[in-house]
């Protein structure tokens, strides 16, 4: 096969998501406990699918890769990634483990904390021999987070995969997505996240992660960013600082790109939703980083799509069309920052 630095130039814009896919319990109401809220919206979530169907409904191709519960949550997720377009053929079912639930609590200003049931849960169990290496090759972007590396055999499973589609010429994209109450500890989890950081050739994170990940340091540097963050194999950096928008860092410039204005009602998915908005362009440009104007425009693209999904409760419903999307960016481009994105 051709491939280059940019993967393999034979393969079609086809992105392959890989990792948890559960149940987000979201409060009727902002700013009750969970105890207080008086009712929850069931949605499917999960970062890896939620992208993965971003991906989707933004007129891209897209498949999860995974594992849920051989029980009602569990297809009815399933069938959700199908009935969204997404590719669920390398979806496998566990007949001993639930699938996994999360308790999102709303602040008033929309953002959320989190309550989870896996002890273990069904995407926690899956196991290499599950992997559709097929299904892999396929694809021209493999993207992925760091919760998948918490536990075997999902661990050792993610590392296969990851190591696969290296392997086979795909670009590998990272989003930590940190879920500090998932990991034994903040040691762990940092430790967890950094120690697969030098295979990505695209990572997006959050001005939090960044404190997270260098102990603290400034993570509004340029200089802490380059010098902890960046690695010798890394095309694309990409960092969302919510309200300000989001900067970018490639080995040869770096900048900003402004948000938009909205009133947040549920920040769940808006990390996932820039990150599709992001690939959907990559995919079909995997030289992407190379232009800064091409990039860009696709990172207000992508922060059109995080700032539409944090407007309504809950990720995947709330994720936009391509059409919704075009029609929510000003013409020109002219607009205010954002109070939107989030990791």
């Amino acid at each position: 096969m051709a491939k280059n630095d940019s993967g393999d130039r034979n393969k079609s814009p086809f992105i392959i998501c890989f990792g948890e896919m559960l149940i987000d319990f979201v409060p009727t109401v902002s700013g009750a406990s969970l105890a207080e809220a008086p009712a929850f919206k069931k949605a499917a979530g999960g970062a890896p699918a939620n992208v993965a169907v971003g991906i989707a409904r933004l007129g891209g191709s897209s498949a999860f890769i995974g594992k849920v519960g051989h029980d009602e949550f569990g297809h009815m997720l399933s069938n959700i990634l199908k009935s969204n377009n997404v590719d669920n053929s390398g979806v496998r079912f566990d007949t001993g483990a639930r699938t996994a639930l999360a308790f999102v609590t709303l602040r008033a200003d929309g953002e959320r904390e989190f309550m989870f049931y896996r002890n273990p849960s069904a995407d926690m169990l899956l196991k290499e021999s599950e992997l559709d290496l097929h299904l892999i090759k396929k694809g021209s972007i493999f993207h992925y987070g760091s919760i998948s590396l918490i536990e075997e055999p999902c661990r050792s499973t993610h590392l296969a995969a990851l190591k696969f589609a290296k392997k086979e010429g795909l670009i590998l994209s990272y989003d930590p997505n940190l879920r500090l109450p998932l990991w034994p500890s903040a040691d762990a989890a940092r430790e967890g996240i950094k120690s697969i950081w030098e295979y990505a050739d695209v990572i997006k994170v959050s001005e939090e992660e960044i404190s997270f990940l260098t102990g603290g340091e400034d993570p509004y540097s340029d200089e802490v960013v380059y010098n902890k963050l960046f690695h010798a194999n890394l095309k694309l950096l990409v960092v969302t600082e919510g309200q300000m928008g989001c900067r970018y860092y490639t080995k040869k410039f770096h900048g900003r790109v402004a948000g938009f204005r909205v009133k947040a009602v549920d920040t769940t998915g808006a990390g996932d939703s820039f990150v599709s908005g992001l690939l959907i362009h990559l995919a079909s440009n995997l030289d992407l980083y190379k232009d800064e104007k091409k990039l860009k425009e696709a990172l207000v693209f992508a922060n059109a799509c995080g700032a539409i999904t944090v407007t309504e409760r809950g990720a995947i419903p709330s994720l936009p069309t391509k059409e919704a999307v075009i029609d929510f960016i000003p013409k020109g481009n002219e607009q205010p920052h954002c109070l939107c994105l989030i990791s």
